[in-house]
């Protein structure tokens, strides 16, 4: 069984003993470190925090210890139940929240959940700030509320509707021309939250026409939840003899987007932040960002664009940030996460959708058309373990001497820009392990300089 304490939450397999899995206690536990970091921040007024969680099978009963440990701790509560990730996020602010828990595990396997935590801008938490709650955590530093202090309980369950209209309200959505278009849209939702959004979504934005997959919310995963090529054999089978014009795919807690092409290939896990920023750079100038492991595809398209790319470390907290000290008007991660801030600041699969609709409607032509317009990169994504008193700190400073006559970025491990092509090393913070991202114009290419640098991290072994 498994336990992971991070400074973004908590996650773990159910069932097991306390300490070594997402135990109730567990669950209590770190639930209450974060109402006492939320009461701590606002001394002086009564907290309340936004609940959601997605449909997997021990969401209602995470739910009913968190929201129970809440009240207890003297917390409101706003119930949203099954709820998107980005939909939580923007209940936050609306509801002048100071904080939000998400009960989800994205992508992980059925086993699995955990508690996401936000702050009162319905974003991630700081280094700073998650490991202050992990501190309490450790040290059972609660304080929990007298019987005439206990939070109260408050069921919001329309604020999808709200996400929906939010969305229907940006400028770049143009939902006249997906109308006129007569999209016929494929979708997999992996029977989880994605199941209720995407069809009121897809019928907000006037398309007549949804092929559903795996709509219903019952936690049961047809398949592995993560939406990655591998995974996604049906959907691009049914597209293909459904004749739909796009398949989309959303993780269990919609924030992650995958597109499947009208011929039935991927569109690719890294083109989706492409695609949608490139739709956004032609109406607003501007910046953007994704991380350090993204394609640079998107800094291709950015200053085709007249715009500057900045690259972030890792993490989707450390996005936001990077988009905010260069006012980025779009970014992401490369594994189909759009976080377009004239929403909020959070990866969300739902603007996604309608801003990949806009231009798909706007262009005219097909799916693959459009991918096909862009620059063509491949990732081959691989890991290193290290030898016993291998320091990982020690062999990326190293390598960085090596190349010094190269661009070297060395913000969240090492990466290494050669011409043409970049590789991107990073430590694991739970395992001897180095992880290796290479980027080149043909896989054989991106192969070959992953193999390289494993085979150099070999000889300093």
């Amino acid at each position: 069984m498994t336990l992971i304490k991070s400074i973004s939450g908590i996650r773990g397999t159910i069932g097991g003993v306390p300490g070594d899995s997402l135990s109730p206690l567990d669950i209590n536990r770190f639930t209450s470190a974060y109402a006492k970091w939320v009461n701590t921040r606002n001394p002086k007024q009564k907290c309340k925090v936004v609940v959601g969680r997605d449909a997997r099978i021990s969401g209602e009963m995470v739910e009913n210890i968190v929201v129970g440990t809440l009240m207890g701790c003297g917390v409101d509560v706003i119930s949203l139940g099954l709820a998107t990730t980005p939909t939580v996020e923007i209940a936050v602010t609306q509801e002048q929240a100071q904080g939000g828990i998400i009960i989800t595990a994205s992508h992980n396997p059925r086993q699995w959940n955990a508690l996401k935590l936000l702050n009162e801008r319905g974003e991630f938490l700081s280094d700073a700030d998650g490991k202050a709650i992990l501190e309490f955590a450790s040290k059972e530093h609660f304080d929990f509320a007298a019987v005439d202090n206990l939070g109260e309980i408050v069921a919001e369950y329309s604020y999808l509707d709200e996400h929906i209209k939010q969305i229907l309200d940006l400028p770049l959505v143009n939902r006249a021309a997906i109308a006129k278009a007569n999209f016929r849209v494929a979708i997999d939702c992996v029977n989880s939250v994605g199941g209720i959004a995407l069809p009121r979504l897809l019928d907000a934005l006037g398309v007549k026409e949804v092929i559903e997959l795996y709509t219903d919310p019952t936690g049961e995963f047809p398949h592995n939840p993560e939406p990655l090529p591998e995974h996604l054999t049906e959907i691009s089978s049914v597209v293909i003899a459904k004749n739909a014009h796009v398949g989309f795919v959303v993780d269990p807690d919609v924030d992650r987007l995958a597109i499947v092409n009208e011929d039935g290939t991927m569109f690719g896990e890294e083109y989706t932040l492409v695609a949608v920023a490139d739709y956004v750079l032609s109406h607003t100038k501007g910046n953007t960002v994704s991380n350090l492991s993204s394609t640079a595809a998107l800094r291709d398209v950015t200053q085709m664009r007249g715009g500057e790319y900045f690259a972030a470390a890792v993490g989707e907290v450390n996005v936001v940030k990077k988009m905010k000290d260069c006012s980025a008007v779009i970014g992401g991660e490369g594994n189909g996460g759009v976080i377009y801030p004239e929403l909020h600041y959070g990866r969300d699969a739902l603007v996604g959708i309608a801003l990949f609709l806009s231009q798909l409607a706007l262009k005219g032509g097909s799916c693959s058309e459009l991918r096909k317009s862009y620059p063509n990169y491949f990732i081959s994504k691989n890991k290193i373990e290290l030898g016993a008193g291998l320091n990982p700190d020690s062999v990326l400073r190293k390598l960085e001497e090596e190349h010094k006559d190269f661009q070297c970025n060395t913000e969240d491990g090492l990466r290494i820009d050669f011409p043409g092509e970049w590789v991107h090393m990073r430590k694991s913070n739970t395992e001897p392990i180095i992880r290796i991202y290479a980027e080149a114009k043909s896989a054989d290419k991106a192969n070959a300089l992953a193999e390289r640098m494993m085979a150099k991290i070999k000889g300093l072994a």
